[in-house]
């Protein structure tokens, strides 16, 4: 198994999980995956940079609403 392959313990700490979200100012990286990796992944929203891409995807959906 690569190392990229093993699971990071920091995914599956439950103190970074609120409810479905999960939160981890330490960890820096923008996507993780879910609690059940078949699930698929979810953003840290402890990683500022999440809010950035969730601001960016709103204003394209509301921009293609308006402007098509």
């Amino acid at each position: 198994m690569k190392n990229s392959q093993l699971p990071n313990l920091e995914d599956t700490n439950p103190n970074n999980w609120r409810g479905i979200f999960y939160v981890n100012k330490k960890d820096k990286r923008l996507i993780v995956p879910k609690k059940a990796p078949t699930f698929g992944w979810t953003l840290n929203f402890g990683n500022p940079y999440s809010y950035v891409l969730i601001v960016v995807f709103l204003g394209t959906l509301v921009a293609y609403a308006l402007f098509s």
